[in-house]
């Protein structure tokens, strides 16, 4: 949708893993054109199906971030004015480590290097670049992994579409550089997908200059109102209902009888949140989901997600979950510290959501579930009634706790019957 608003004419999709979801989320937008990439041996070769007719300058955007259309559109004009032949868009790396990034060495609107998973650095490649088409050369020339590692680096062999950049400087050649003006989070682990939403919420919330009210929905008098709101149709909010902050809705919801909504929330269509339940933060719930007597949410719901009976939930919760009363996730650790999460044999502490949990798509948690700060549930799989969670649960898993009962005799003679 961004790229379309900034002008693109023709969109080129590579596709590989889960190729048809990718296809369902994206083939509705106008002149787009799906790239099969069989063998998935790096973004360089993805680039070069998709480029192979193109005889114009084009945008490279991994399909993976999130970020504002500003951020495009001034890249997209920079790079027209500046007259190199390649160019790429950097991000301060701020409090975030450099051994998590493939990194550009960036000075005067320039790119002077690319390093991957440095000890340091000061910028990251943020996966949106853009070529002549006489660029197109190195990336036949990409030698198939990234050369530019610290002494003792380790780069998988793969042929990254930044190594090409490094290419063409080591030809002499000039690559434009601009750092992102606006937010821009690369979705590549579990708490991007948290940071990506609050960044997006907060930046959606920002724009908006006065309430929208659309055709069929209403507020009752007797709801509690301290905030912008943006309804759509035939969305209804009821009785004893407080809003503090800014509320963001899609069609035919029914927020009702008590719901208490503080911060920055995004909510789908066709949800009903209701009966004292209490949600905070920036928060965006999915469509066909039901928010429901005493339960507490934080983070992101996707798409017909089931809250009940006292839970209190933070993270991320994928399609069609059921939660079972008085499930339970912790978010604050004895020791007051991150938990460090382990994703591919490697520990990394993450920046944002480090305490929270994530529940991939098609899971159910049975009544008093209780899963600790930082873990996570793969999809299909299921945490019994009672179960502690203090460590991932792998997908396609069933984890019930095991228990020793003791029996004894009882009866009316305890009791001097």
């Amino acid at each position: 949708q961004n790229l379309v608003e900034i002008g693109c004419e023709h969109i080129h999709v590579v596709v590989g893993h889960h190729a048809q979801q990718v296809k369902g989320a994206v083939a509705d937008l106008p002149s787009v054109r799906f790239i099969h990439q069989t063998q998935l041996d790096g973004t360089a070769t993805a680039v070069l199906l998709a480029a192979e007719d193109i005889d114009e300058p084009f945008l490279v955007v991994y399909g993976d971030i999130v970020t504002a259309v500003e951020n495009l559109r001034g890249f997209m004009e920079e790079f027209e004015r500046s007259g190199a032949e390649a160019g790429a868009l950097v991000q301060s790396l701020d409090r975030e480590d450099g051994d998590n990034w493939i990194c550009a060495g960036i000075s005067d609107n320039s790119i002077r290097g690319i390093e991957g998973h440095p000890r340091g650095g000061s910028h990251r490649l943020c996966g949106v670049y853009a070529f002549k088409p006489a660029a197109k050369q190195y990336l036949l020339r990409n030698p198939g992994l990234v050369t530019r590692v610290p002494v003792g680096g380790m780069p998988p062999v793969e042929a990254e579409l930044a190594q090409s950049i490094q290419v063409m400087l080591d030809d002499g050649g000039e690559v434009f550089g601009m750092e992102a003006r606006s937010f821009l989070v690369d979705v590549d682990k579990p708490w991007h997908i948290l940071e990506a939403n609050h960044r997006l919420i907060e930046y959606i919330a920002n724009q908006l200059e006065e309430d929208v009210i659309a055709d069929g929905a209403s507020v009752s008098d007797a709801a509690e109102i301290n905030g912008r709101l943006i309804l759509g149709r035939n969305t209804h909010i009821g009785p004893r209902v407080v809003v503090h902050g800014t509320l963001v809705t899609g069609t035919g919801n029914n927020i009702t009888n008590g719901a208490i909504l503080k911060g920055r929330l995004v909510i789908g269509n066709h949800c009903r949140i209701s009966d004292y339940c209490y949600v905070s933060g920036n928060t965006a719930i999915g469509n066909r989901c039901i928010v429901g007597h005493g339960a507490e949410m934080g983070g992101i719901l996707m798409d017909k997600v089931y809250l009940y009976h006292y839970c209190e939930m933070s993270g991320v919760f994928g399609s069609a979950i059921d939660i079972g009363a008085a499930t339970v996730c912790g978010t604050l650790r004895f020791d007051d510290k991150d938990t460090p999460h382990k994703i591919k044999g490697r520990y990394e502490t993450p920046r944002i959501g480090a305490n929270a949990t994530y529940m991939g798509d098609y899971c159910r948690t049975g009544v008093n579930a209780i899963l600790m700060p930082g873990c996570k549930v793969g999809s299909y799989s299921v945490v019994g009634p009672g179960v502690i969670v203090y460590e991932d649960v792998p997908s396609k898993t069933m984890v019930l706790v095991k228990q020793e009962l003791i029996r004894k005799p009882w009866g009316p003679e305890k009791y001097g019957w």
